[in-house]
C-alpha cells in the first residue's frame, strides 16, 4: 500500500513535469531549432523607420537594424516577435521585460539613461523641418518665427520650438504626422518639424514623391540607441553587432534603401558608444 502511494505521487509529479515542459515548448515554439524567440519593440507608424504594413510585414531602417542585430545574437528573422513600442511606453516595456530590446527612434538622453541602458548610437538624427518642394524661404531656425509650423502634440520637437528655436512661430499641434502632412500639402501650414530621419521617411513615400523636401537645418542632435533593461548583458552584445553592421556595409545599405528616395542628407555611421552632444 505504501509503495502504491509513492508510485502515485511520483506519477503525479511526472505528469506535472511533462505538462510544464510542454507549456514551455509551446510558448517558444516557432519551428526553429531550440524553439527560441526574441521580442523586439519598434514603431508601427513611422514610414522609413518602423512601420507595420497592411499585409502584416514590418519595414524601415529600425526594423533592418533590429533584424541584423537579432541575427548576430543567433536568431533568424522568423524567430523575431515584433511589438509596438510607443514613445511613452518604452521605458516601462523594458523594465517589465515585455521586450528584449527596443529600436524605435529612441534618442539617448541622460533622463532615460537613469531608467534603461542603451547600445549604440546607431544613427545621428537632427530636428529639422519638412517644407514643400518649391519653398526656399527657410534657411535657418530664425526664419521659422514668421511661419505657420506644425508638430505633434506633446513632442519634444514642439517644446524645442516654443522654448528656444523659434518662440514666435505660429505653432499648431496636431494629433499625428499624417495630419501635418495634409496641412503642408494644402498650404494650411508652412512646415512640419520633428527628427529629420522621421521626416525623410515620410517624404520618401511614393504618395509624396517630389512634393516635399527637408530644409537641412540640423537644429538639435538626436542619438538613436537600442534600449535594453538596466544592467542587461545584451548591451555589450548589441554594440558588437552594430559595429559589425557598420564594418560590413550593411548599415550603409539599410540607410540608402530606406531614406534614399527622400534625398536625406544623413550623417555617417556614428561611432558606437560615442553620444554626440
Amino acid at each position: 500500500m505504501k509503495r502504491r502511494k509513492v508510485t502515485a505521487a511520483a506519477s503525479v509529479a511526472l505528469a506535472l513535469a511533462v505538462t510544464a515542459t510542454a507549456c514551455g515548448g509551446s510558448k517558444n515554439d516557432n519551428g526553429s531549432s531550440g524553439g527560441k524567440k526574441i521580442t523586439i519593440g519598434i514603431k508601427f507608424d513611422q514610414p522609413g523607420l518602423g512601420q507595420k504594413t497592411p499585409d502584416g510585414t514590418y519595414t524601415g531602417f529600425d526594423v533592418d537594424v533590429a533584424t541584423y542585430v537579432a541575427k548576430q545574437l543567433g536568431y533568424k528573422a522568423s524567430d523575431i516577435q515584433w511589438k509596438e513600442a510607443k514613445s511613452a511606453d518604452r521605458e516601462t516595456m523594458l523594465q517589465r521585460g515585455d521586450v528584449d530590446f527596443i529600436a524605435a527612434t529612441y534618442s539617448i538622453t541622460p533622463e532615460r539613461e537613469k531608467k534603461v541602458d542603451f547600445a549604440g548610437p546607431y544613427l545621428l538624427a537632427h530636428q529639422d523641418v519638412l517644407v514643400r518642394a518649391d519653398d526656399n524661404s527657410i534657411k535657418s531656425a530664425k526664419d521659422l518665427n514668421s511661419k505657420k509650423l506644425c508638430s505633434v502634440t506633446g513632442s519634444t520637437s514642439a517644446q524645442n520650438i516654443r522654448d528656444t528655436l523659434a518662440p514666435k512661430a505660429q505653432l499648431q499641434n496636431y494629433g499625428g504626422y499624417s495630419e501635418c502632412l495634409t496641412g503642408l500639402e494644402n498650404k494650411a501650414i508652412d512646415a512640419l518639424t520633428t527628427d529629420d530621419s522621421i521626416l525623410a521617411g515620410y517624404a520618401a513615400q511614393s504618395a509624396f514623391k517630389g512634393k516635399f523636401k527637408l530644409a537641412g537645418l540640423k537644429m538639435t542632435n538626436e542619438n538613436y540607441g537600442i534600449g535594453v533593461k538596466k544592467g542587461s548583458p545584451l548591451k555589450a552584445k548589441i554594440n558588437k553587432a552594430l559595429e559589425k553592421m557598420v564594418a560590413d556595409k550593411s548599415w550603409q545599405k539599410a540607410v540608402e534603401a530606406n531614406f534614399g528616395p527622400a534625398n536625406y542628407q544623413y550623417e555617417p555611421a556614428p561611432k558606437i558608444g560615442n553620444v554626440v552632444k
